[in-house]
């Protein structure tokens, strides 16, 4: 009977590995797209610069949140004593996706000032209002609370970003009437990488015999979850809603369309949105 358990146990690690780098891969090819199409096009019309400010900001803290917990024995040794002795489930593809996919967005949002955008295409007030109260929420944690606690308000940070960087990019596309610009590529990746993540959280919870371990890592379960839900509406966005492929920086859409160069503009359709 033990031998089966251990072998139940083996497979479970292993399946848990394997859906663990799976969903790595995914996650983190899935930077790649968009950067690819600013390159080819030359220009960042139709991508929302609020949503490029979120994904860097939150995956700056997300980084810093996988150091802490991976690195750090006492904050390991704090979490265990918070949850019951149960160990937390930051891992090694946790720690190197998170500073790979920070390198990427940074890349991305340099891209925004090199290539060619809308005169209006700047981040919101809101964004800036996002990012000014959340940074002075966690110097005031850090000042009159623990470490722990302000490594943990990092999470809540990202996860806030994971919730609300989506929706400028789905409002623009809206305002549009199309998702050129957007790469969906990007979409499928992230949603392959989300239904996995969340999937890999599930069963180490199971194996562990604590399903509500799986809310101990907040970022992880909510950026499942909120990944899912968007990318759904990305993919009707772009093969249900707005068909028409039109992209006045391609030259080949031009001579295709040259009745109608101005589809797809971007201009004042980007700044303010949320």
């Amino acid at each position: 009977m033990a031998l089966i358990d251990t072998s139940l146990l083996s497979f479970g690690e292993a399946l848990s590995a394997a859906i663990g780098w799976t969903y790595f891969v995914a996650w983190s090819v899935s930077f790649y797209p968009q950067i690819i199409l600013n390159y080819r096009r030359k220009s960042v019309e139709g991508l929302s610069i609020d949503f490029l400010v979120y994904n860097l900001y939150g995956f700056a803290c997300y980084a810093l949140f996988n150091t802490a917990f991976f690195f750090s024995r006492s904050i390991g040794d704090e979490y265990e004593r918070r949850n019951n002795g149960h160990k937390n489930l930051v891992r090694f593809n946790d720690l190197f996706f998170s500073y790979h996919a920070l390198i990427l967005c940074l890349i991305t949002l340099a891209q925004s000032f090199y290539y060619k955008r809308g005169p209006t295409q700047q981040a919101s007030q809101t964004a800036r209002m996002f990012f000014y109260s959340t940074l002075g929420g966690l110097v005031a944690v850090f000042l009159f609370s623990t470490v722990y606690s302000a490594v943990y308000f990092l999470s809540f940070i990202k996860l806030g970003c994971s919730l609300v960087k989506y929706i400028p990019q789905a409002w623009l596309n809206y305002r549009r009437k199309s998702t050129v610009g957007w790469s969906i590529h990007n979409i499928i990746l992230d949603f392959t990488g989300g239904v996995l993540s969340f999937a890999q959280l599930i069963l180490d919870a199971v194996r562990s015999g604590n399903i509500t371990e799986a809310l101990g890592n907040p970022v992880k379960f909510g950026m499942g979850l909120t990944s899912i839900a968007f990318d759904v509406m990305f993919l009707v966005q772009h093969y249900v809603l707005y068909t028409d492929r039109f992209d006045p920086s391609d030259l080949e859409t031009q001579l295709q369309y040259q009745s109608n160069l101005n589809y797809g503009s971007t201009e004042n359709s980007d700044a303010g949105s949320v």
